[in-house]
């Protein structure tokens, strides 16, 4: 485990429950279905990318907690249940158009401060009240972001980052 995140973090997921051999596929297909049919009251519904249903199989239900200071933010709390952030329909599909690329909701982060997804290439983005913001180009990447307290990059009013 330690090969593919950095120790910190592998402590950090092993606390939650989490393992290499950790996959539920009838989680991630229950959920995908479920989040897709969800329609907000004029009709728009989430976008369910692969990497999304990817991401629930193998980090669906995790509620992690970061352990000490971070490398140069605090680091963030981050809880994978996409149903957390099911009102942000409209707020994804803003960022969708900018960076362009259907995203997917992943989860909440900083105990509800800020909405994680997902694209289609699996680039992990969250969205708080200070702006939008890059994590990683995986959610592994991603974890390593928020658990450590790593800068994430602002994604600009162009859609890069």
């Amino acid at each position: 485990m330690s090969e593919r995140f950095p120790p910190l973090v592998a402590e950090i997921l092993a606390a939650a429950g989490w393992s290499a051999e950790r996959r539920d596929e009838g989680r991630a297909r229950e959920w995908a279905l479920r989040i897709a049919a969800d329609a907000t009251p004029d009709g728009r519904q989430h976008v369910l990318t692969a990497a999304a249903v990817e991401a629930y199989a193998e980090f669906g239900g995790l509620r992690l907690r970061p352990q000490g200071e971070g490398e140069q933010i605090a680091p963030s709390e981050v809880h994978l249940d996409p149903f957390r952030v099911r009102h942000s329909v409209a707020t994804l599909a803003e960022l969708a158009a900018l960076t362009g690329a259907p995203l997917s909701p992943l989860g909440e982060e900083g105990g509800g401060t800020g909405i994680l997804a997902i694209d289609e290439q699996g680039r992990v983005f969250v969205l708080d009240h200070t702006g939008d913001w890059f994590l990683g180009a995986s959610v592994d990447e991603a974890l390593g972001t928020l658990l450590l307290g790593q800068q994430p990059r602002r994604v600009r009013g162009d859609g890069t980052w």
